[in-house]
């Protein structure tokens, strides 16, 4: 069986980096709960919560790339660190394409059971990505 920094190692590299929605319902637990990707504060529910947000995201990046920095495993838990890479060249996100690039910073915290993601917490740099994409004003020159 797989370690669980492989199980999450390869949830970036194949959901993401390869695009495989099948890799979703394998990897991902019927009943699995994720923090932290809907605007609107709700958790998202399972493959099928999880999916329209993959390819609303893949939709907004199509070359989308996930390099993993860092991971950590600790019993059924996995601290991962992470960077993202793309160029906005779709909708996905609810406005029109800039075709500008963007590069942002994330972590996601999963726990996993039976090779399956069970719950996992997501937190990563929408601001920062927000203004490369230039659909928010840039920080000002001086904090």
């Amino acid at each position: 069986m797989e370690d669980n920094k492989t199980i999450g190692r390869q949830w970036f590299e194949e959901v993401w980096n390869q695009r495989s929605v099948e890799a979703i319902d394998r990897r991902m637990a019927a009943d699995c709960v994720v923090h932290g990707l809907d605007q609107s504060g709700n958790d998202l529910r399972g493959p099928a919560g999880f999916k329209p947000f993959h390819q609303a995201f893949l939709n907004a990046f199509g070359d989308l790339h996930i390099d993993v920095e860092d991971i950590i495993e600790e019993g059924d838990r996995v601290a991962i660190r992470w960077v993202a890479t793309g160029r906005h060249t779709g909708d996905g996100l609810g406005f029109p394409a800039t075709n500008q690039q963007m590069r942002v910073s994330g972590a996601t915290f999963a726990r996993i059971k039976d090779g399956r993601l069970i719950e996992g917490w997501n937190n990563f740099d929408a601001l920062t990505m927000m203004q490369q994409l230039g659909a928010l004003p840039p920080p000002p020159a001086k904090w």
